[in-house]
């Protein structure tokens, strides 16, 4: 860093404290931005045990800022957070706030909201609490929000540096994360419906499903392979992330041995035995030896393929490279971060072009959202689809083929918060969500919606039987606008009724219909041109503010990378109250809409589909429908001409 950007942040640290201890502190600033070049304040680290309390506990004027400060501490409990002493929730650099300061900060403001406040946040930078009334948002925050132009990776780092944005992901940096239960589910749904498009099969016993990553978001896999009933083998590079997965029963078996790997995957194929095994090394290894395995016995011991690295940050520890271990690497990254970078190319360029010989064979690849495909191909490597446009590659987003339907159809990542900590009010509402599903089905909906429903029952039976509690006592599952309204009127009539005992936060993952503008990821299936375009989380962040939600957030950066995506996201609070129901009616209806009728304006048939259904039932007031175009031959003629 040049000198004035060192004055800069030291500066900029220095304003939260009073001119008397600043003499004290800027010596130890100063030596934190120089070894990790961001001054996170560890001085200020809590000494409290930082977990999920229950909301009677927090010291507040209003539920609604005690239900915030519940959420901002499971963000950071150690059992949830990637790294929680930098207040980094997960995806390698996702972050909650920018330093310890502004957590102490955010949480004394809470404890002194009232109803007719507003908390304002700039990128983790806690602006004040402002007048307000009782109907708008406790909380704004935005995360990242840097003018288009600079919107790059190096400005990223120089403005994280001087302390004055952050990169929040997507749930991290706006208070929902419930650990890596979400992207369990996530990825229970992707398999089992990769499986049905590519495999046309519903039963995937016996099927070898290859993939990396065991951190934050990508430690949910093995999970998922084993609910989904198929062969999982995740590869990972850092053993304390292994190893935290196997004690958490995530894992049933981990090796460093690619002979004990290819002889365990052998056997549960053969015998259709779901298993979750772990490789410690990297995946590179595991694919040039499924490479190996193919040309000398002429067996493609692998069926569905995908990669779940940091690969959004892949030159900063998100992705390491197969030449090096990982100590080596970790080292390399911190002596010559040059060389890492080319390494890193390099061996990108040698994984795909192992996943491209088994996919000459018969198996299916998808990108997972991570960047993997974009990164591979900014590196060189054979990821082109000839005529394709920006947004497609070689292999499909999982967005493209595999998630974007059921996005069209409304479905996506609903989720909820038991505050009391009781896990017999998690058990309650799962009961509640369950019903409603199934009460859905005996009413009658769509071959497709209904195809949805089952899966998701399914989901709540095999999550409760799996522990996949972390944290809170959360759960998520996927649904569409009248499922989401129904099971919040549902749980909030229980809270009423005392059979739930406290408040109930809804929120959602970003990653949904209508949240996010995410052209390598969530609008990956968008073709009419405007992939690019982010009007649609802008107006979800818009439109959820003034339709009831208790906070809403609005971030540049998610799981694809810092100035590739643009989200919004929402908390809702539900305390068994009248004006909750309301709430949560007209905001949740908004909240899936706004993305249906997006969808449905590019052209998806699904999304056309589910909004004419919604209007005739006056679900959606008014929308504006495409028209098709009945002749393409005029087209062809205009342009002709």
């Amino acid at each position: 860093m040049a000198a004035r950007s060192w004055f800069l942040a030291l500066r900029n640290a220095l304003r939260y404290f009073p001119p008397e201890i600043q003499k004290k502190l800027v010596l130890e600033f100063a030596e934190e931005l120089r070894l990790y070049g961001h001054i996170y304040m560890y001085r200020f680290f809590p000494d409290i045990e930082m977990r999920a309390y229950p909301i009677k506990d927090y010291p507040c004027k209003t539920k609604s800022a005690a239900a915030i400060m519940l959420m901002i501490m499971n963000n950071l409990d150690p059992s949830v957070a990637q790294f929680p002493q930098e207040l980094v929730t997960y995806g390698g650099n996702g972050q909650v706030f920018s330093n310890w300061a502004q957590f102490w900060l955010v949480m004394q403001y809470l404890s002194e909201m009232t109803e007719e406040q507003t908390l304002v946040m700039y990128s983790g930078h806690p602006l004040g609490l402002f007048p307000s009334h009782r109907y708008a948002p406790r909380l704004i925050i935005t995360n990242g929000m840097v003018i288009p132009n600079y919107s790059t990776r190096d400005e990223y780092e120089k403005m994280f540096a001087l302390g004055v944005t952050m990169y929040g992901q997507m749930t991290a940096g706006s208070y929902c994360y419930i650990g890596p239960q979400g992207i369990v589910h996530g990825t229970v749904l992707t398999v089992l419906n990769a499986g049905r498009r590519y495999l046309k099969a519903e039963d995937l016993s016996g099927k070898v499903f290859v993939t990396s990553g065991l951190g934050g978001m990508s430690g949910a896999q093995a999970k998922a392979a084993v609910i989904a009933g198929c062969v999982g083998i995740i590869a990972e590079v850092d053993e304390a992330a292994l190893l935290k997965r196997y004690k958490q029963g995530w894992l049933m078996e981990i090796s460093n041995n690619l002979d004990h790997c290819i002889a365990r995957l052998r056997d549960a194929r053969k015998n259709k035995i779901a298993l979750s095994l772990g490789y410690h090394g990297n995946v590179v290894d595991l694919w040039e030896r499924l490479v190996y395995e193919l040309d000398t016995t002429g067996e493609l011991l692998v069926d569905l393929g995908s990669d779940q690295t940091s690969c959004h940050n892949p030159f900063s520890g998100g992705y390491y490279p197969v030449q090096l271990g990982f100590e080596e690497a970790k080292q390399l990254l911190s002596t010559n971060p040059g060389k890492f970078r080319t390494m890193v190319q390099e061996s990108l360029r040698r994984h795909v072009a192992a996943i491209n010989r088994l996919a000459d064979k018969g198996m299916f690849f998808w990108d997972y959202g991570n960047a993997f495909l974009l990164e591979a191909q900014r590196a060189g490597a054979d990821v082109e689809k000839k005529g394709g446009n920006k947004t497609e590659f070689r292999y499909p987003s999982y967005v493209q083929h595999i998630m974007g339907d059921i996005f069209s159809l409304g479905f996506g990542p609903f989720r909820w918060v038991c505050t009391s900590g009781d896990p017999q009010d998690l058990a309650t509402t799962d009961s509640i969500a369950m019903s409603v599903l199934e009460d859905s089905i005996r009413r009658g909906v769509s071959t497709s919606v209904k195809q949805q429903y089952h899966d998701n029952i399914r989901w709540i039976r095999e999550a409760g039987r799996h522990s996949l509690v972390v944290g809170s006592q959360a759960r998520i599952l996927y649904s569409d606008q009248r499922g989401r309204v129904s099971i919040a009127v549902a749980i909030n009539r229980a809270i009423s009724e005392g059979r739930i005992k406290a408040p109930v936060v809804l929120s959602r993952d970003h990653h949904d219909v209508s949240g996010t503008d995410s052209p390598y990821r969530e609008t990956s299936n968008i073709y009419d041109g405007s992939a690019f375009c982010a009007d649609m989380a802008v107006q979800n962040f818009v439109g959820d503010a003034f339709r009831g939600a208790t906070w809403v957030a609005l971030h540049n950066g998610g799981g694809v990378g810092w100035g590739e995506v643009i989200n919004g996201g929402f908390g809702l609070v539900l305390d068994g109250s009248t004006e909750a129901e309301e709430r949560a009616k007209m905001m949740l209806s908004w909240d899936v809409s706004n993305g249906v009728a997006r969808r449905c304006w590019s052209g998806n048939d699904y999304a056309y589909e589910t909004i004419c259904q919604a209007m005739k039932e006056n679900v959606m007031l008014k929308v504006t429908l495409p028209q098709k175009v009945a002749d393409e031959d005029i087209l062809e003629q205009a342009l002709q001409s």
